[in-house]
């Protein structure tokens, strides 16, 4: 049997990557810390000689959590005011190898988008085995199904999301000439660059969740977006400090009212095949800024 400091140590060791599945399934730091916790005070409670594989039976239970949690968040949608984004977490930028590239482009908030696509089981199917690289055998007891049906949702995952354009990485540097291109193009007027950088069919999407103005539909368009960071943003966003910061596995921008000392804005990008941007999503709803501080997720 374990001792207490050796329960307690196993779930600390697990706790990082229980919170970075638990986000990629939810799409919000709180409610994933929350089933963190639940799966915390279930483990606490278990009959620990019972227990074969740790890792797996605290992966099974954060999963069933989550997929309960995503129920009620998705009822709560239903009456979301304007658009719905993922909220926005700080990444960690150190780890570079190739086994951590998937992790990282998991973590996009287009690719977050893309899961919203899926089924809860599907979306619990495909992050398991594609990006936890559980196998299937796993995924099914996690799942509480056959292994063949298991198989089946993550094969219908990877044809809904997309897997390709899911999986693409931008360079580093690709995204820093983005980040200057529209500093210059909000605090100078100067959009030449910006656009050059921009798809001809790029969107904007903000999140205010009826919280604090913003625009409430998609705008689409180069030109329409063009024109409303060049006719809004300028004054809206005049008097915020700008950092530049890594968000959701990509370089973004971190907007901060000073006189306030709280974060008023994230913005984040998405990119097509050819480096170029075809999303822009900013986040201006204060709840889901709340936690953008904390330790990074991976």
């Amino acid at each position: 049997m374990m001792s207490d400091i050796s329960h307690m140590q196993m779930f600390e060791e697990a706790r990082p990557r229980l919170l970075g599945l638990a986000y990629r399934i939810l799409g919000s730091r709180a409610d994933a810390e929350d089933a963190v916790q639940d799966t915390f005070l279930k483990w606490q409670e278990v009959d620990r000689a019972s227990i074969d594989t740790p890792a797996a039976w605290l992966t099974t239970a954060c999963t069933r959590r989550c997929l309960d949690l995503l129920k009620a968040a998705h009822r709560k949608r239903v009456d979301y005011v304007g658009a719905w984004l993922p909220e926005p977490i700080h990444t960690a930028s150190d780890d570079n190898a190739e086994e951590k590239l998937a992790l990282t482009s998991s973590l996009t908030t287009a690719f977050l988008l893309m899961l919203e696509r899926l089924t809860p089981k599907e979306r619990a199917a495909y992050l398991l085995h594609e990006i936890f690289g559980q196998p299937y055998e796993e995924v099914a007891e996690t799942l509480d199904m056959q292994e063949t049906a298991a198989r089946k949702l993550v094969s219908r995952a990877k044809t809904n999301i997309g897997l390709e354009k899911a999986r693409h990485q931008t360079p580093r540097e690709r995204q820093d000439e983005l980040l200057l291109a529209f500093h210059r193009a909000i605090h100078g007027g100067n959009v030449a660059s910006l656009s050059a950088l921009l798809s001809a069919d790029v969107k904007l999407t903000a999140d205010g969740g009826g919280k604090v103005a913003t625009v409430l539909g998609v705008l689409s368009g180069k030109e329409a977006v063009l024109a409303f960071i060049i006719d809004r943003l300028t004054e809206y966003w005049a008097h915020y400090v700008w950092e530049i910061g890594d968000i959701n596995g990509g370089r973004g921008i971190v907007l901060r009212d000073e006189a306030k000392n709280e974060i008023a804005a994230t913005v984040a990008f998405g990119y097509d095949g050819d480096g170029n941007v075809d999303d822009i999503f900013i986040m201006r709803n204060p709840d889901k800024l709340t936690h953008f501080g904390e330790a990074a997720l991976h």
